[in-house]
């Protein structure tokens, strides 16, 4: 039978200390007791009519009960995001009937828990299977490593579909501390329900932890509550942390890179003096192996750049559908957690075994054939940019479409100085990358282009600028 990744957990924290808060969101609160109470007593799904618990909420306590109460009847549960369009909600619930469907016709598939819906190349999101022994492995370590325990007040503000906040619910669940969220976000919102609610700990991505911050130095509202910051989703500047020491100074702040197929590949903590550029995205997560190969399979020498591989007990179980057989590799293994897996993000590992990623594979840009990844591309501007004293808080780089080139590189700045300096400076600074990795075209943003989980999203950065949307300026 299948091990559930925290309802025992839950279950002992109902018994010993029932009347400790479990989740709050918004002005809505469940304590332990409560919460486990609720799940309990959730209708029990058909698995004839509804093999898969399809929960279609936005961020709300009663998302909370309906994930717990999946898991306490051992269904596969998948959580959609509502700002979704409705085709491709509708869309998501037929593949998941169609997978069920498949899934009866074969008794001996692994038993998945959790249905996690990741980007594709179409409209609609591919969709990973997720074991629950993965999540439970992950628990026990992620707790230890990101000191997680009884006392532990998380606040999560981005939504409950994107699977890093789901994770924090179950991680906190797991260890018997609260989980905070947010209905809605705003930067407001979140540092008035992180002071109201004593949260001594974050996760987010690095965007929304750069705007909570920021507002938080302008309004009066410090960090110095926080213990823990743990960011995800992207490399942090080294701006951005000098910002977020500067406003929460006696917060541990840790970064870890992973992705939804693989779970956790690398951490870093970052203390004193680091920086984020001398630390890249960490070592080895605790359990995890990392590996970096060239394209013909080899072992690539300190430095030296390849695709990322990782192999330990995290990793997910393949695609119920969306496999395009380019994102997700698996060679072989007679034990899962033995298995090599990779998403073909590009890195090199140094000589102390720190990971640096050059980019996600699917940021990669082809330019006249060559293949260029934005993330070196968007270093070299913000240094040349800091080093002009120039203000540009983010720069961006994307790909847009290109009748001779295929596509070309474009740059954009967000809430920068002035306009003509930015320019000059990022024109002389491209000068020194090869042909391939100049950006064409500057401009300005009036605001960040982001995803519903608060990502830099470059395709909708793309679609922006080749759809003529005012929020993307050219600089002439």
């Amino acid at each position: 039978m299948m091990t559930m990744p925290f309802i025992k957990e839950l279950r002992h924290w109902a018994a010993v200390r029932g009347d400790r808060t479990a989740v709050v969101v918004g002005e809505q609160r469940l304590s332990y007791a409560q919460l486990l109470q609720a799940a309990q007593h959730q209708p029990k799904q058909d698995a004839g009519t509804s093999p898969v618990v399809v929960i279609e909420l936005p961020t709300s306590v009663e998302l909370a009960i309906k994930f717990c109460s999946a898991v306490v009847q051992r269904r596969p549960v998948m959580v959609l995001d509502t700002q979704w369009p409705d085709g491709v909600r509708r869309a998501l619930m037929g593949q998941a009937r169609a997978w069920a469907s498949s899934r009866r016709q074969q008794p001996e598939a692994p038993e998945t828990f959790l249905l996690g819906l990741s980007s594709g190349t179409s409209g609609v999101p591919k969709a990973f299977l997720r074991p629950a022994i993965s999540w439970h492995t992950s628990f026990l370590r992620s707790a230890e490593y990101f000191d997680v325990g009884e006392s532990t007040l998380t606040l999560a503000p981005g939504p409950l579909a994107a699977s890093m906040n789901l994770y924090a619910l179950g991680e906190s669940l797991f260890s018997g501390g609260t989980f905070l969220a947010l209905p809605h976000f705003s930067p407001d919102a979140a540092l008035d329900a992180m002071v109201e609610n004593g949260a001594s700990r974050l996760v987010l991505v690095p965007t929304i932890l750069g705007l909570m911050a920021a507002r938080g130095l302008a309004t009066g509202r410090s960090g110095e509550q926080l213990s823990s910051i743990v960011c995800a989703g992207s490399e942090m500047p080294d701006t951005l942390l000098a910002l977020v020491q500067e406003w929460a100074p006696h917060a541990r702040i840790q970064q870890y890179y992973g992705a939804a197929e693989l779970g956790f590949v690398s951490a870093v903590t970052m203390t004193g003096t680091d920086t984020a550029g001398d630390q890249g995205v960490g070592q080895a997560f605790p359990g995890a192996e990392i590996a970096i190969r060239d394209e013909l399979g080899q072992d690539c020498a300190p430095g030296q750049q390849g695709d990322v591989w990782v192999k330990g007990p995290y990793a997910c179980d393949g695609y119920a559908w969306g496999d395009d057989g380019l994102a997700f590799t698996v060679e072989a293994a007679a034990e899962p957690d033995q298995r090599w897996c990779t998403v073909r993000d590009q890195g090199s590992l140094d000589a102390r075994g720190r990971l640096h990623l050059a980019g996600r594979a699917s940021d990669m840009v082809n330019v006249s054939g060559a293949n260029v990844y934005p993330h070196p591309v968007e270093q070299l501007l913000r240094s040349a940019l800091e080093a002009a004293g120039v203000r540009a808080p983010r720069v961006i780089v994307a790909g847009i479409p290109d009748l001779i080139r295929g596509q070309r590189l474009i740059a954009a700045c967000h809430d920068a100085g002035a306009e003509q300096q930015l320019l000059d400076t990022l024109r002389r600074a491209a000068q020194h990358l090869p042909e391939s990795h100049r950006p064409r075209a500057f401009f300005a943003l009036s605001e960040l282009p982001l995803t519903g989980s608060g990502k830099i999203s470059r395709a909708l950065l793309s679609h922006w600028i080749t759809e003529g949307d005012p929020r993307a300026q050219r600089l002439r």
